[in-house]
């Protein structure tokens, strides 16, 4: 397979909202500097997976949500951001899987209709592992009948690609409650337990969710950034779901609230970083873009 078409994946763990993003950022502002000649930089199109603490994030959209709403989801213990994303209001956290492909889509397709389609299609593909009849609906998402089960936003600049896909996992969905989730009136939202009726962590979703990205990006996931605690996850989870009846085998990356971030694969991941990132790597990106939630 050409070597193109290669994605680093790395297990962040759990971690704010805010951290992680800059994560994002400093990956991205390595394929945005090695396209304009600056430096050393070489960009690799890199898989974050993570857990959030408790955050509410708005997008470019804001105006139903002042500093009054920022005060009040403040006070329910979650964090409050707005980012350079477009659409309205969606949570993370624990039980959640976060993923932000930071992608350059020349290296697939460049068109990020294209991309939006293959990251709805792995979350469904993800589902139909578990038996979840998972499709997409005249809604932005992925559903599960009439309840969201997975949120999809992106950022695109020059075809470099920052946030993801969040799907509900073992997720506390009453933190919903308090918003209006993607300004969708009517709607309700789901989880992979709360369909299959049985908790459904984290960490049996991983690897399914990683085999389906591979196959709908057509790509070859490279584990080099794992470290010995990630591949221990991974052989853990799978022997926990060979003792199922039934189950397929499906490993998974612990990322559950007593988790830590995989030290050595982040650090080797910031020493990168910073070697060929720019001055102004922590800016977020300033082209233009396209978004959903």
């Amino acid at each position: 397979m050409a070597s193109q078409r290669v994605v680093n994946v790395i297990n962040l763990g759990r971690m704010g909202f805010l951290k992680a993003f800059d994560v994002q950022l400093r990956y991205a502002n390595l394929h945005l500097d090695g396209l304009a000649g600056v430096g050393h930089a070489v960009g690799r199109n890199t898989l974050l997976l993570v857990e959030h603490n408790p955050v509410y994030t708005i997008g470019l959209r804001t105006k139903d949500y002042d500093e009054l709403e920022e005060i009040r989801l403040k006070k329910l213990g979650a964090e409050f951001y707005r980012t350079n994303r477009g659409g309205l209001i969606t949570y993370h956290g624990p039980g959640q899987l976060v993923a932000y492909p930071v992608l350059n889509l020349r290296h697939f397709q460049p068109s990020m209709r294209w991309y939006i389609s293959k990251l709805e299609s792995t979350v469904i593909n993800t589902c139909h592992r578990f038996n979840i009849d998972a499709r997409t609906s005249e809604h932005t998402g992925v559903w599960v009948g009439d309840r969201k089960i997975a949120a999809i936003g992106v950022h695109g600049s020059r075809y470099i690609t920052t946030h993801g896909i969040s799907l509900n996992c073992d997720t506390d969905l009453t933190w919903f409650r308090h918003i209006v989730p993607c300004d969708i009136m009517g709607k309700d939202v789901t989880s992979v337990s709360q369909v299959l009726k049985k908790p459904t962590p984290i960490k049996k979703v991983i690897t399914p969710f990683l085999s389906a990205f591979e196959e709908e990006f057509d790509c070859e996931i490279e584990y080099s950034m794992f470290d010995s605690e990630d591949n221990t996850w991974l052989r853990e989870g799978a022997e926990e779901d060979g003792d199922e009846e039934g189950a397929e085998s499906q490993a998974g990356v612990s990322a559950n609230s007593s988790s830590h971030a995989p030290l050595q694969a982040v650090q080797q991941g910031v020493r990168l970083m910073s070697t060929a990132a720019s001055s102004k790597s922590s800016q977020p990106p300033t082209m233009p873009r396209i978004a959903m939630w």
